[in-house]
């Protein structure tokens, strides 16, 4: 299923590694925040708005499977 979403992406060596689907912008900037106190060079964290294929998981939830870059 492709829906609307808000993304916190992390990157490690320019790669995505990671995708967190979250409630809104202002929580996105949250997590991100408390992501980069734990500082690594090659980790960059981003948030993201944006269409995604999501799939669901066995507890029900949902997860980013793959970011549609329009």
């Amino acid at each position: 299923m492709i829906e609307s979403v808000v993304g916190l992406l992390m990157f490690l060596s320019g790669d995505i590694k990671e995708a967190r689907i979250q409630e809104s912008m202002g929580s996105c900037l949250k997590h991100k925040r408390q992501a980069e106190r734990q500082y690594n060079e090659n980790v960059r964290y981003q948030c993201w708005s944006g269409e995604a294929e999501l799939e669901l998981n066995i507890d029900g939830s949902k997860s980013i499977k793959k970011i549609h870059i329009q």
